[in-house]
Protein backbone atom coordinates (compact mmCIF):
# COMPACT_ATOMS: atom_id res chain seq x y z
CA UNK A 1 0.00 0.00 0.00
CA UNK A 2 0.75 3.28 -0.89
CA UNK A 3 2.23 5.46 2.31
CA UNK A 4 0.14 8.54 1.35
CA UNK A 5 -3.00 6.22 1.72
CA UNK A 6 -2.50 4.84 5.32
CA UNK A 7 -4.69 5.87 7.62
CA UNK A 8 -7.38 7.53 4.90
CA UNK A 9 -10.89 6.43 4.92
CA UNK A 10 -12.25 4.30 1.68
CA UNK A 11 -12.54 6.41 -1.02
CA UNK A 12 -10.22 9.33 -0.32
CA UNK A 13 -8.99 10.83 -3.78
CA UNK A 14 -5.11 10.58 -3.32
CA UNK A 15 -2.74 10.66 -6.23
CA UNK A 16 -0.10 8.65 -5.59
CA UNK A 17 2.11 8.59 -8.71
CA UNK A 18 4.37 11.19 -9.91
CA UNK A 19 3.34 14.74 -11.36
CA UNK A 20 4.01 14.00 -15.69
CA UNK A 21 2.23 17.50 -16.52
CA UNK A 22 2.68 20.98 -16.09
CA UNK A 23 -0.89 21.73 -16.78
CA UNK A 24 -3.96 19.34 -17.16
CA UNK A 25 -5.99 19.42 -19.73
CA UNK A 26 -8.92 17.94 -21.13
CA UNK A 27 -10.18 17.01 -24.22
CA UNK A 28 -13.84 17.08 -24.71
CA UNK A 29 -15.18 15.33 -27.92
CA UNK A 30 -18.95 15.25 -28.43
CA UNK A 31 -20.54 13.21 -31.09
CA UNK A 32 -23.64 11.12 -32.71
CA UNK A 33 -24.18 9.44 -36.05
CA UNK A 34 -23.72 12.48 -38.12
CA UNK A 35 -21.62 15.22 -36.21
CA UNK A 36 -18.71 15.45 -34.06
CA UNK A 37 -17.43 18.41 -32.09
CA UNK A 38 -14.89 18.82 -30.62
CA UNK A 39 -12.54 21.10 -27.80
CA UNK A 40 -10.06 21.59 -25.32
CA UNK A 41 -10.52 22.72 -21.83
CA UNK A 42 -7.99 23.95 -19.88
CA UNK A 43 -9.66 24.99 -16.67
CA UNK A 44 -11.80 23.08 -14.27
CA UNK A 45 -14.50 25.64 -13.93
CA UNK A 46 -18.31 23.93 -13.13
CA UNK A 47 -19.48 26.06 -16.09
CA UNK A 48 -17.20 23.43 -18.36
CA UNK A 49 -18.09 20.45 -17.33
CA UNK A 50 -21.68 19.45 -18.26
CA UNK A 51 -23.93 16.60 -19.05
CA UNK A 52 -25.81 16.26 -22.63
CA UNK A 53 -28.46 14.90 -23.81
CA UNK A 54 -28.88 11.23 -25.43
CA UNK A 55 -27.62 10.37 -28.03
CA UNK A 56 -24.79 12.32 -28.32
CA UNK A 57 -21.93 10.84 -26.34
CA UNK A 58 -20.11 12.91 -24.39
CA UNK A 59 -16.48 11.87 -23.96
CA UNK A 60 -13.83 13.71 -21.61
CA UNK A 61 -10.42 12.44 -22.27
CA UNK A 62 -7.96 13.98 -19.00
CA UNK A 63 -4.67 14.58 -19.52
CA UNK A 64 -2.26 14.38 -16.12
CA UNK A 65 -3.66 12.90 -12.59
CA UNK A 66 -2.45 14.91 -10.10
CA UNK A 67 -4.84 17.52 -9.24
CA UNK A 68 -7.22 15.97 -7.45
CA UNK A 69 -9.76 18.78 -7.32
CA UNK A 70 -10.47 17.95 -10.88
CA UNK A 71 -11.41 14.79 -10.58
CA UNK A 72 -13.44 15.64 -7.75
CA UNK A 73 -15.10 17.64 -9.94
CA UNK A 74 -15.96 15.14 -12.29
CA UNK A 75 -17.44 12.79 -9.43
CA UNK A 76 -19.57 15.35 -8.09
CA UNK A 77 -21.03 17.05 -12.14
CA UNK A 78 -21.55 13.10 -13.51
CA UNK A 79 -22.24 11.16 -10.28
CA UNK A 80 -19.10 8.98 -10.00
CA UNK A 81 -18.56 7.07 -7.12
CA UNK A 82 -15.82 8.16 -4.62
CA UNK A 83 -14.34 4.44 -4.99
CA UNK A 84 -13.58 5.07 -8.68
CA UNK A 85 -12.29 8.46 -7.71
CA UNK A 86 -9.99 6.74 -5.73
CA UNK A 87 -8.84 3.85 -8.11
CA UNK A 88 -7.99 6.39 -10.77
CA UNK A 89 -5.84 8.41 -8.85
CA UNK A 90 -3.80 5.65 -7.54
CA UNK A 91 -1.55 4.34 -10.23
CA UNK A 92 -1.16 1.10 -7.96
CA UNK A 93 -3.74 -0.37 -8.79
CA UNK A 94 -4.11 -3.24 -10.56
CA UNK A 95 -5.96 -3.63 -14.42
CA UNK A 96 -9.89 -4.16 -13.13
CA UNK A 97 -13.05 -4.23 -14.38
CA UNK A 98 -15.61 -2.72 -11.61
CA UNK A 99 -19.76 -2.54 -12.38
CA UNK A 100 -21.35 0.39 -11.18
CA UNK A 101 -25.35 1.42 -10.60
CA UNK A 102 -24.49 4.53 -12.13
CA UNK A 103 -21.84 3.70 -14.89
CA UNK A 104 -18.94 0.57 -15.20
CA UNK A 105 -15.45 1.71 -14.74
CA UNK A 106 -12.11 0.33 -15.89
CA UNK A 107 -8.34 0.40 -14.90
CA UNK A 108 -5.60 -0.66 -17.18
CA UNK A 109 -1.96 0.19 -18.54
CA UNK A 110 -0.65 1.47 -21.61
CA UNK A 111 2.69 0.34 -22.44
CA UNK A 112 5.68 1.43 -24.80
CA UNK A 113 9.14 0.13 -25.60
CA UNK A 114 11.93 2.04 -24.72
CA UNK A 115 14.18 0.24 -27.62
CA UNK A 116 17.75 2.36 -26.27
CA UNK A 117 17.22 1.48 -22.78
CA UNK A 118 15.68 -1.68 -23.35
CA UNK A 119 13.03 -1.12 -20.70
CA UNK A 120 9.08 -1.05 -21.02
CA UNK A 121 7.33 1.97 -19.92
CA UNK A 122 4.25 2.06 -18.27
CA UNK A 123 1.20 4.46 -18.13
CA UNK A 124 -1.90 4.44 -15.96
CA UNK A 125 -5.27 4.70 -17.66
CA UNK A 126 -8.40 4.69 -16.66
CA UNK A 127 -12.13 4.73 -18.39
CA UNK A 128 -15.76 5.37 -16.58
CA UNK A 129 -18.68 5.22 -19.05
CA UNK A 130 -22.42 4.43 -18.93
CA UNK A 131 -25.25 4.56 -21.48
CA UNK A 132 -24.50 8.33 -23.54
CA UNK A 133 -20.95 9.45 -21.33
CA UNK A 134 -17.61 8.38 -21.06
CA UNK A 135 -14.39 9.86 -19.39
CA UNK A 136 -10.47 8.58 -19.81
CA UNK A 137 -7.98 9.52 -18.00
CA UNK A 138 -4.08 9.58 -18.91
CA UNK A 139 -0.98 10.20 -16.89
CA UNK A 140 0.90 12.10 -19.56
CA UNK A 141 0.22 14.41 -22.17
CA UNK A 142 0.53 12.29 -25.28
CA UNK A 143 -2.97 10.79 -27.00
CA UNK A 144 -2.97 7.22 -26.57
CA UNK A 145 -6.52 7.72 -28.42
CA UNK A 146 -5.64 9.39 -31.59
CA UNK A 147 -6.49 6.86 -33.93
CA UNK A 148 -10.12 6.40 -32.28
CA UNK A 149 -10.30 10.31 -32.76
CA UNK A 150 -9.58 10.35 -36.14
CA UNK A 151 -11.80 7.49 -36.49
CA UNK A 152 -15.12 9.61 -34.45
CA UNK A 153 -14.14 12.62 -36.67
CA UNK A 154 -14.50 11.11 -39.93
CA UNK A 155 -17.90 11.22 -41.87
CA UNK A 156 -19.24 7.99 -41.55
CA UNK A 157 -17.64 5.09 -38.95
CA UNK A 158 -19.41 2.39 -37.25
CA UNK A 159 -18.08 3.69 -33.96
CA UNK A 160 -20.52 7.26 -34.73
CA UNK A 161 -23.38 4.48 -34.50
CA UNK A 162 -22.75 2.89 -31.09
CA UNK A 163 -22.64 4.19 -27.49
CA UNK A 164 -20.11 4.70 -25.28
CA UNK A 165 -19.95 0.91 -24.50
CA UNK A 166 -18.55 0.69 -27.90
CA UNK A 167 -16.28 3.53 -27.28
CA UNK A 168 -14.91 2.11 -24.21
CA UNK A 169 -14.29 -0.81 -26.15
CA UNK A 170 -12.25 0.80 -28.75
CA UNK A 171 -10.32 2.47 -26.12
CA UNK A 172 -9.23 -0.40 -24.88
CA UNK A 173 -8.47 -2.65 -28.14
CA UNK A 174 -5.79 0.68 -28.90
CA UNK A 175 -3.97 0.23 -25.52
CA UNK A 176 -4.00 -3.65 -26.49
CA UNK A 177 -3.06 -2.84 -30.28
CA UNK A 178 -0.25 -1.43 -28.62
CA UNK A 179 0.38 -4.47 -26.81
CA UNK A 180 1.74 -5.65 -29.67
CA UNK A 181 3.99 -3.22 -31.15
CA UNK A 182 6.29 -3.68 -28.01
CA UNK A 183 6.76 -7.34 -28.48
CA UNK A 184 7.51 -6.65 -32.06
CA UNK A 185 10.09 -4.65 -30.42
CA UNK A 186 11.43 -6.94 -27.91
CA UNK A 187 11.22 -10.08 -30.00
CA UNK A 188 13.52 -7.88 -32.55
CA UNK A 189 15.78 -7.30 -29.81
CA UNK A 190 15.79 -11.29 -28.92
CA UNK A 191 16.76 -12.20 -32.21
CA UNK A 192 19.38 -9.84 -32.08
CA UNK A 193 20.85 -11.25 -28.57
CA UNK A 194 20.69 -14.76 -30.15
CA UNK A 195 23.35 -13.56 -33.12
CA UNK A 196 25.07 -12.34 -30.98
CA UNK A 197 25.66 -15.34 -28.42
CA UNK A 198 26.50 -17.36 -31.60
CA UNK A 199 28.62 -15.08 -32.79
CA UNK A 200 30.55 -13.95 -29.44
CA UNK A 201 30.76 -14.54 -25.42
CA UNK A 202 29.61 -11.47 -23.88
CA UNK A 203 28.49 -10.73 -20.21
CA UNK A 204 26.77 -7.91 -21.36
CA UNK A 205 24.75 -10.00 -23.70
CA UNK A 206 23.90 -12.44 -20.20
CA UNK A 207 22.94 -9.14 -18.48
CA UNK A 208 20.60 -8.42 -21.46
CA UNK A 209 18.77 -11.59 -21.36
CA UNK A 210 18.20 -11.18 -17.25
CA UNK A 211 17.07 -7.57 -18.02
CA UNK A 212 14.26 -8.72 -20.75
CA UNK A 213 13.34 -11.41 -18.48
CA UNK A 214 12.39 -9.07 -16.14
CA UNK A 215 10.85 -6.65 -18.65
CA UNK A 216 8.28 -9.59 -19.85
CA UNK A 217 7.78 -10.02 -16.12
CA UNK A 218 6.45 -6.64 -16.23
CA UNK A 219 4.33 -7.15 -19.62
CA UNK A 220 2.86 -9.91 -17.80
CA UNK A 221 2.10 -8.41 -14.55
CA UNK A 222 0.24 -5.59 -16.84
CA UNK A 223 -1.45 -7.99 -19.31
CA UNK A 224 -2.66 -10.99 -16.78
CA UNK A 225 -5.17 -8.81 -14.44
CA UNK A 226 -6.26 -7.37 -17.60
CA UNK A 227 -7.42 -10.61 -19.80
CA UNK A 228 -9.46 -10.85 -15.87
CA UNK A 229 -10.55 -7.34 -16.33
CA UNK A 230 -11.89 -7.92 -20.18
CA UNK A 231 -13.50 -11.24 -18.83
CA UNK A 232 -15.54 -9.18 -16.73
CA UNK A 233 -16.23 -6.87 -19.21
CA UNK A 234 -18.03 -9.13 -21.31
CA UNK A 235 -19.79 -11.20 -19.07
CA UNK A 236 -21.41 -8.09 -17.37
CA UNK A 237 -25.02 -7.89 -17.62
CA UNK A 238 -24.72 -4.02 -16.98
CA UNK A 239 -27.74 -2.20 -19.01
CA UNK A 240 -24.96 0.23 -19.95
CA UNK A 241 -23.40 -2.89 -22.00
CA UNK A 242 -25.27 -3.75 -25.54
CA UNK A 243 -25.24 -7.10 -26.63
CA UNK A 244 -24.11 -6.16 -29.92
CA UNK A 245 -20.94 -4.80 -28.67
CA UNK A 246 -20.38 -8.11 -26.76
CA UNK A 247 -18.90 -9.78 -29.77
CA UNK A 248 -16.00 -7.13 -30.06
CA UNK A 249 -15.42 -7.41 -26.36
CA UNK A 250 -15.18 -11.13 -27.02
CA UNK A 251 -12.34 -10.46 -29.70
CA UNK A 252 -10.37 -7.93 -27.05
CA UNK A 253 -10.56 -11.04 -24.76
CA UNK A 254 -8.96 -13.33 -27.48
CA UNK A 255 -6.21 -10.88 -28.52
CA UNK A 256 -5.10 -10.66 -24.41
CA UNK A 257 -4.78 -14.40 -24.36
CA UNK A 258 -2.64 -14.26 -27.77
CA UNK A 259 -0.55 -11.87 -26.35
CA UNK A 260 -0.22 -13.91 -22.79
CA UNK A 261 0.83 -17.08 -25.04
CA UNK A 262 3.98 -14.70 -27.07
CA UNK A 263 5.00 -13.33 -24.02
CA UNK A 264 5.02 -16.95 -22.20
CA UNK A 265 6.68 -17.91 -25.25
CA UNK A 266 9.48 -15.25 -25.74
CA UNK A 267 10.24 -15.91 -21.93
CA UNK A 268 10.62 -19.51 -22.98
CA UNK A 269 12.84 -18.49 -25.68
CA UNK A 270 15.25 -16.26 -23.30
CA UNK A 271 15.32 -19.35 -20.96
CA UNK A 272 16.49 -21.21 -24.22
CA UNK A 273 19.13 -18.46 -24.79
CA UNK A 274 20.34 -18.29 -21.07
CA UNK A 275 20.93 -22.02 -21.62
CA UNK A 276 22.47 -21.83 -24.74
CA UNK A 277 24.98 -19.15 -23.46
CA UNK A 278 26.08 -21.88 -20.99
CA UNK A 279 26.73 -24.21 -23.75
CA UNK A 280 28.36 -21.74 -25.37
CA UNK A 281 31.02 -20.41 -22.75
CA UNK A 282 31.27 -24.57 -22.12
CA UNK A 283 31.65 -25.28 -25.88
CA UNK A 284 34.81 -22.59 -25.97
CA UNK A 285 36.21 -23.29 -22.91
CA UNK A 286 36.42 -27.01 -23.87
CA UNK A 287 38.01 -25.94 -27.16
CA UNK A 288 40.40 -24.20 -25.17
CA UNK A 289 41.48 -26.78 -22.96
CA UNK A 290 41.33 -29.64 -25.77
CA UNK A 291 44.26 -26.74 -27.49
CA UNK A 292 45.80 -26.48 -24.27
CA UNK A 293 45.89 -30.37 -23.80
CA UNK A 294 47.19 -31.33 -27.08
CA UNK A 295 49.92 -28.46 -27.01
CA UNK A 296 51.01 -30.43 -23.70
CA UNK A 297 51.10 -33.80 -25.41
CA UNK A 298 53.28 -32.68 -27.82
CA UNK A 299 55.67 -31.08 -26.01
CA UNK A 300 55.72 -33.78 -23.15
CA UNK A 301 58.28 -36.36 -25.56
CA UNK A 302 60.10 -33.14 -27.19
CA UNK A 303 60.66 -32.48 -23.24
CA UNK A 304 61.46 -35.60 -22.20
CA UNK A 305 64.31 -35.56 -25.04
CA UNK A 306 65.26 -32.15 -24.28
CA UNK A 307 65.61 -33.56 -20.54
CA UNK A 308 67.69 -36.48 -21.00
CA UNK A 309 69.89 -34.92 -23.16
CA UNK A 310 70.74 -32.08 -21.17
CA UNK A 311 71.19 -34.21 -18.22
CA UNK A 312 75.25 -33.43 -17.19
CA UNK A 313 76.55 -37.15 -17.37
CA UNK A 314 79.44 -37.45 -18.38
CA UNK A 315 79.07 -40.99 -20.53
CA UNK A 316 75.69 -40.55 -22.81
CA UNK A 317 75.06 -42.23 -25.68
CA UNK A 318 75.38 -40.30 -28.70
CA UNK A 319 76.93 -37.40 -27.11
CA UNK A 320 80.51 -37.43 -28.32
CA UNK A 321 78.69 -38.30 -31.88
CA UNK A 322 79.11 -35.92 -34.40
CA UNK A 323 75.97 -35.59 -35.69
CA UNK A 324 73.90 -36.15 -32.51
CA UNK A 325 72.56 -32.88 -32.73
CA UNK A 326 70.86 -32.55 -35.66
CA UNK A 327 69.31 -36.46 -34.98
CA UNK A 328 67.74 -35.22 -32.37
CA UNK A 329 66.35 -32.34 -33.39
CA UNK A 330 65.33 -34.76 -36.53
CA UNK A 331 63.85 -37.18 -34.12
CA UNK A 332 61.78 -33.84 -32.07
CA UNK A 333 60.48 -32.53 -35.56
CA UNK A 334 59.54 -36.16 -36.56
CA UNK A 335 57.52 -36.90 -33.46
CA UNK A 336 55.61 -33.47 -33.35
CA UNK A 337 54.46 -34.12 -37.40
CA UNK A 338 53.18 -37.54 -36.90
CA UNK A 339 51.53 -36.26 -33.57
CA UNK A 340 50.06 -33.38 -35.63
CA UNK A 341 48.68 -35.73 -38.37
CA UNK A 342 47.41 -38.18 -35.64
CA UNK A 343 44.93 -35.40 -33.91
CA UNK A 344 44.22 -34.14 -37.49
CA UNK A 345 42.84 -37.72 -38.34
CA UNK A 346 41.48 -37.91 -35.22
CA UNK A 347 39.62 -34.72 -35.76
CA UNK A 348 41.01 -33.07 -32.44
CA UNK A 349 42.09 -30.49 -34.25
Amino acid sequence: MNKKKTGLAPGSIVFTGNRKVEKVLIHHLQYDENNSKERVLNNHSESTLTKSKRPIVDWYDVRGMHDTELIDLFGTTFDIHNLILESIVDINQRPKFEEYEKGNFVLLRALTFDTEKLVVKKEHVAIYFNEGFIATFQETESDLFKSVRKRINSERTRIKTRLADYLAFALMDEIVDNYYLVLESIEFEIEILEEKIIDSIDSTNRNKIHHLKKELLILRKSISPLREAISNFYKSESSFIRDDSRVFIRNLYENTVQIMDTVDSYRDILNGLQDLFISEVGFKMNKIMQLLTIISVIFIPLTFLAGVYGMNFEYIPELKFKYSYFILWGVMITIFICMIYFFRKKKWL
